[in-house]
């Protein structure tokens, strides 16, 4: 596994991210599929309060009793659960935020948080009352950096004149290139890093039947996915071709990846192992369908 410093920290992040939100195996099945990521060099993990209301955090806390040294762990605040269980209100309130991390903290088992971010946000939010919260608990040492999970360029800039942050995470992939119109030069020239998710496409880019997505017609994905074919190999799926294009961008620190099974979680880690694409061919890669069909959200 290669590693990539997450700039303005002191993390070296790997590539390849595990993203949490989809577990839903048994406690000893999640135990052991995060245990194998770990043996095969990912060391980053990220998860949510709001993934099936706190209980995907206290899965990744439970696996990582006695490995949390040797580990990354980022998690989001921002989506306040109702007391009924009918859903969550939106809330990046500093007074919110505050008492959330302790939250995570607990069912995470752990007393510090290696990466917080903020799970959404828009232009009306009280930004400086969020990033009074984020810059609190950096100097409290519950959390050693801060980022904001977002697409929105109006929001991303706010924090990026205003704030510290290290990252911003989103979707990003050879059939979502809006991080491109406005963001990504932006945020490599204030070296924040990329965390890029959604890079297979809901499995579009990993091998799932072709369909329409987002603006792109059916026979555009099947287009686009036959010419990533033609740069697989023995060592080379499908999916390791889109993973070399999402990480071919300077700006981009890691490609989070979701994972649930242990199938899923060995041809993610085989990635390591492909044969490396000539950054020309990625590059045209990139041309096979107009990159900007739509614009990204405000």
């Amino acid at each position: 596994m290669k590693y990539r410093a997450l700039k303005n920290t002191e993390l070296q992040i790997s590539e390849i991210a595990f993203g949490c939100m989809s577990m839903d195996l048994s406690r000893k099945d999640n135990d052991e599929l995060i245990h194998a990521a770990i043996d095969g060099g990912i060391n980053y993990f990220d998860t949510a309060d709001l993934y099936d209301q706190g209980k995907n955090e206290e899965t990744l806390g439970r696996a990582l009793k006695g490995k949390r040294s040797d580990v990354i762990v980022a998690t989001k605040v921002g989506n306040q659960l109702r007391p009924d269980g009918s859903g969550w209100d939106w809330n990046p309130s500093k007074d919110y935020i505050l008492k959330a991390v302790d939250q995570s903290l607990k069912r995470l088992q752990t007393d510090y948080i290696d990466l917080y971010q903020l799970h959404g946000g828009t232009i009306e939010d009280p930004i400086s009352e969020a990033i009074e919260a984020f810059e609190k608990l950096k100097t409290e040492g519950k959390i050693r950096s801060y980022g904001i999970s977002s697409i929105r360029p109006n929001v991303i800039r706010e924090y990026v004149s205003n704030s510290t942050i290290v990252s911003v995470m989103m979707q990003y992939s050879l059939l979502d290139r809006r991080p491109e119109e406005e963001m990504l030069n932006l945020l490599e020239s204030n070296k924040v890093g990329v965390m890029a998710r959604g890079g297979l496409a809901k499995g579009l880019l990993a091998g799932k039947s072709p369909e329409a997505f987002l603006n792109y017609k059916l026979r555009e994905i099947e287009l686009l996915v036959n010419e990533m074919k033609k740069l697989t190999d023995a060592k080379t799926k499908l999916s390791h071709v889109a993973l070399q294009w999402i990480l071919s961008h300077s700006a981009v620190t890691s490609a989070v990846v979701g994972i649930r099974t242990k199938e899923q979680l060995k041809e993610a880690l085989a990635y390591t192992k492909s044969t490396a694409i000539e950054k020309a061919k990625l590059d045209e890669l990139g041309k096979v369908l107009p990159p900007a069909q739509y614009q990204a959200h405000r």
